[in-house]
């Protein structure tokens, strides 16, 4: 694993490297996780007959796991990746009860804020599978919450919320983080002694509308959730996305956000602001069919990416890579410190030879896929970058960018460029969610490499014109077309270099 750089500013880091994680978990920030707890089943066993009572598979159990499941699972995640972490809830004197406290507590949690009472059932969901399938899901939880158990929590809130670098509330509907909790919390988080800093604030919420008034610093729906807010149902794929960015204005205004984060599974996340759609995430694919609480690693990533400080956009990249890493895993997992920064290490060797990449194409046409390329030195990553290549992304299904290699850029940009070398930044182009290969040339112009992918589109970044590209007659001697993205001035890589080695700060603010 390379180490990190010498000591820097996170709030100015934008890249993701596999030493990363491990610079935010040394902040440890403290997050207090405040919502429905609850205990996941995993029963497994082998089925060979149907039960004589009807006709229904008979399940012979072979084994039993339980793990701390909804906000409790939130709080592990957040555990494994650094943070020091407190949660607060209400659960049963039950065996299930005692279980999820005592693994909370074993994985160094802070649980005094976590409210038993003999008349509340701990919540629990039990799946029960078989050849690696889920047949079915028991749930127990109770029908309402006991009133001097929302009144003993909420009474809490303020002791539970003092010193907390980020709170991150988990509304699931179950009642726990109802009135008079959340009015607590509200009040506690908007009359915070005059000179006190307020926490980040994140809301993972099944109805975000209820907690507009705490303005939130972000809310995470999902894309049921959305609909739900927007009373509207949202197409499939890309359309999915374009519809969720026209309403932004909406999503903000109803969840009181100053940042919505809309998750769509398979299709990533998007980030939505005052000023529109300002970022997307794209999930890697995978086949586990049993992994369970992406949703919650998601949150907790994203939540102690903030609350260290890491630019919005690059805590969502990173929070995407860590929900990445869960899906790949059975059952309700968590993504630790370790797993995260061995996932984008792994990134590292990714750039494909010319002959591979192009078998990779004909598996993906295949499929029905557009090939979009672009190419450049992405010699140090900044917000111009990563918007473009997300723009480039959206032009078809799957990203291809070719890097110049390192003799290319000193003939282009001189003798002290690059600053990185051509595997770094292979690495850390290949670990954003919208790239999907890397690829390096070293001749004049992309043309070469053009002629033999013949991508669909070739984008580029600048104040161009298709005119003006020296790769445009190749593009359209096969039928391709030149797309030219945005073009952001002041967030080229000289002017970083520049503001570098001339010893100046940031130009301007950037989320």
């Amino acid at each position: 694993m390379s180490g990190s750089p010498e000591p820097i500013d996170l709030s100015t880091q934008r890249a993701l490297s596999d030493w990363l994680p491990g610079r935010l978990a040394a902040e440890q920030p403290s997050i207090l996780v405040i919502g429905d707890v609850m205990l996941d089943g995993w029963w497994s066993g082998s089925i060979e007959r149907l039960c004589r009572e009807a006709p229904a598979p008979v399940v012979d159990l072979q084994t039993r796991e339980s793990v701390p499941g909804g906000a409790a699972n939130t709080a592990m995640n957040l555990a494994a990746l650094g943070a020091k972490v407190s949660v607060a809830g209400i659960i049963g004197t039950d065996d299930a009860g005692a279980d999820l406290r005592g693994q909370l507590a074993a994985a160094g949690i802070d649980v005094q804020h976590l409210h038993t009472h003999p008349d509340m059932v701990t919540t629990t969901k039990i799946r029960i599978s078989s050849g690696g399938q889920v047949m079915l899901r028991l749930d127990d939880s109770a029908r309402t919450v006991p009133a001097d158990a929302l009144d003993a929590l909420a009474a809490s809130v303020r002791a539970a919320v003092e010193r907390q670098d980020a709170v991150l509330v988990c509304d699931y509907g179950t009642g726990v983080v109802a009135d008079p909790v959340r009015a607590a919390l509200t009040g506690v988080l908007a009359g915070d002694a005059a000179g006190k800093d307020r926490p980040l604030v994140v809301v993972d919420a099944h109805d975000p509308r209820a907690w507009a008034t705490l303005q939130p610093d972000l809310v995470t729906p999902n894309a049921l959730e959305t609909a739900r807010l927007l009373d509207r149902k949202l197409p499939e794929g890309q359309a999915r996305v374009e519809a969720v960015g026209a309403e932004s204005e909406a999503l903000l205004n109803g969840t009181g956000a100053r940042a919505v984060v809309v998750t769509l599974d398979r299709d990533g996340t998007v980030l939505l602001t005052s000023d529109g759609v300002r970022h997307r995430t794209w999930a890697r694919p995978a086949a586990e069919k049993q992994a369970s609480g992406a949703g919650d690693t998601f949150v907790a990533a994203l939540t102690l990416a903030r609350a260290a400080g890491l630019p919005l956009t690059a805590s969502l990249d990173l929070a995407q890579s860590a929900a990445d890493v869960v899906v790949h895993q059975p059952g309700t997992s968590v993504c630790s410190t370790a797993q995260l920064s061995r996932y984008l290490e792994a990134f590292a060797d990714t750039a494909l030879g010319e002959d591979e990449l192009e078998r990779q194409m004909e598996l993906h046409r295949a499929q029905g896929q557009r090939i979009v390329l672009t190419n450049g030195c992405f010699d140090v990553l900044h917000s111009g970058h990563t918007r473009y290549l997300n723009q480039a992304k959206q032009l078809g299904d799957i990203l291809v960018v070719a890097l110049n290699s390192d003799d290319s850029v000193r003939r282009l940009k001189g003798a002290g460029r690059p600053i990185n070398n051509m595997a770094d930044r292979a690495a850390v182009v290949a670990a954003l969610s919208c790239v999907d290969y890397v690829t390096v040339f070293d001749t004049p112009t992309a043309t070469p490499l053009i002629k033999r992918l013949r991508p669909e589109v070739y984008a580029k970044g600048g104040d161009y014109t298709p005119e003006m590209l020296a790769e445009t007659p190749a593009v359209e001697e096969y039928g391709g077309r030149v797309a030219i993205l945005d073009y952001v001035a002041e967030r080229s890589t000289t002017a970083v270099v520049d503001r570098i080695r001339g010893g100046k700060g940031a130009a301007s603010p950037v989320n």
